[in-house]
C-alpha cells in the first residue's frame, strides 16, 4: 500500500487520507494498553501520519497511550488533540478561556510526553467566551513553541468567519483547520461548512466517516444487534424511532451499491469521505486491530461517477 499524503490546508504541512483517531484508546474503548499500541504503530507502519486525540477522551489515559506508542516516533507524527471538554467539577476546567487553556495544555504535553502538540483544537464552539480570548490564548502558546497550530472543531460557518475575521482584525494566530462530522448519513456540512474552510484556506479533518457505526457493515435489518458504545450512550440506535428506521432503509440500498463495485460497506463509506475535495483527511477509531485493517484499503479505492451518482440519489447533498 502506498499512502498518499495531502497538503493540510495552506500549513505546508502534508497528511496522510486517514488520520488515526485515539478515542477508542483507554476504558471507552479498548482498555487493554499493549494492544492499543500495537493498532498505533501498525497504522504508523502503513503511512498513517496523523493522529487525534482529545483530553476528555477517557478522561486523558488515551494521551497517556498515544504517548506510549509515540516513543521514539514523536517526529515522523502530526500529532493532533483537543480541548474544551468539562476536566472535571471545577467550574474552571472546562471551556476555551486562557485559564483552562493554559492549565490544559500544561497537563496534554505531559500525558502525551511530548514538547510540543502540532495541532491544538477547541472541541466544541465556547457561548461563554470571546473568540479573541481564545485566539489570544493560543497565539501565546504557539509563540512559546508549546503548539504549533491551531484548528477549531464542529464550528459553523459563520463561526469559522468570525474566527478568521478576529484573527486578522486583532493579529492573532488563525484556525487552520476544522474538524467536523461527515459521512454519506451526514453531509450538512457541504452546504457551508466545507466551502467557507476551503475559501479560508483550511485544513479538514472529518469525523464518524461510519456516521457512528451505521455504516459499518455489520448493522443491518436482518442483524440482531445495534452497535455499542461507552462513549455516545443514548437513543442513536433505538429501533423504535423513524428516523433510525429510515436510516436502515438507506443502509440496504447502500449495501447493494457497495457490492455492485466490489467494495465493502466500510471501503465505501471512507473512500466517499476523503475522496470530496474540500476534505483533507478522515479520522477513523479503531478499537481493535481488525477494523483497523478494514480501515487501510480505502485510501486506494476510487469511485465511479455512477456510484457517486447513486448516493447522492439515496441521501441529497448537502
Amino acid at each position: 500500500m502506498t499512502m498518499e499524503y495531502r497538503p493540510l490546508g495552506r500549513t505546508g504541512v502534508r497528511v496522510s487520507p486517514l488520520c488515526l483517531g485515539a478515542m477508542m484508546f483507554g476504558p471507552w474503548g479498548n482498555d487493554d494498553v499493549d494492544d492499543s499500541v500495537a493498532i498505533i504503530h501498525r497504522a504508523l507502519d502503513a503511512g498513517v501520519n496523523f493522529i487525534d486525540t482529545a483530553d476528555v477522551y477517557s478522561a486523558g489515559e488515551s494521551k497517556r497511550i498515544v504517548g506510549t506508542a509515540l516513543a521514539g516516533r514523536r517526529d515522523d507524527v502530526v500529532l493532533a488533540t483537543k480541548f474544551y471538554m468539562p476536566m472535571g467539577e471545577n467550574p474552571n476546567a472546562r471551556g476555551g478561556s486562557r485559564k483552562w487553556i493554559f492549565r490544559e495544555v500544561k497537563e496534554s504535553l505531559r500525558r502525551l510526553q511530548t514538547d510540543y502538540i502540532d495541532l491544538y483544537q477547541v472541541h466544541r464552539p465556547d457561548p461563554d467566551t470571546d473568540v479573541t480570548e481564545t485566539l489570544g490564548a493560543l497565539t501565546d502558546l504557539v509563540a512559546q513553541g508549546k503548539i504549533r497550530m491551531i484548528g477549531s472543531s464542529s464550528y459553523s460557518g459563520s463561526q469559522i468567519v468570525e474566527a478568521q475575521w478576529a484573527a486578522r482584525d486583532r493579529n492573532l494566530s488563525r484556525f487552520v483547520t476544522e474538524q467536523p462530522p461527515y459521512s454519506i448519513l451526514v453531509r450538512g456540512i457541504e452546504e457551508d461548512v466545507l466551502p467557507t474552510a476551503r475559501r479560508h484556506g483550511m485544513g479538514i479533518l472529518t469525523y464518524s466517516p461510519l456516521s457512528g457505526g451505521w455504516l459499518s457493515g455489520r448493522f443491518r435489518k436482518n442483524a440482531n444487534a445495534a452497535p455499542v458504545s461507552k462513549a455516545r450512550p443514548g437513543a442513536r440506535f433505538d429501533m423504535s424511532r423513524p428516523d433510525n428506521q429510515g436510516k436502515l432503509d438507506i443502509v440496504e440500498e447502500l449495501a447493494g451499491v457497495a457490492d455492485s463495485a466490489g467494495l465493502t460497506m466500510i471501503e465505501l463509506a471512507i473512500a466517499f469521505v476523503i475522496r470530496h475535495p474540500g476534505v483533507t483527511s478522515a479520522i477513523v477509531g479503531p478499537r481493535t486491530m481488525q477494523q483497523l485493517e478494514s480501515y487501510l484499503p480505502a485510501t486506494e479505492v476510487r469511485l465511479d461517477d455512477d456510484v457517486l451518482d447513486r448516493i447522492d440519489e439515496l441521501v441529497a447533498p448537502g
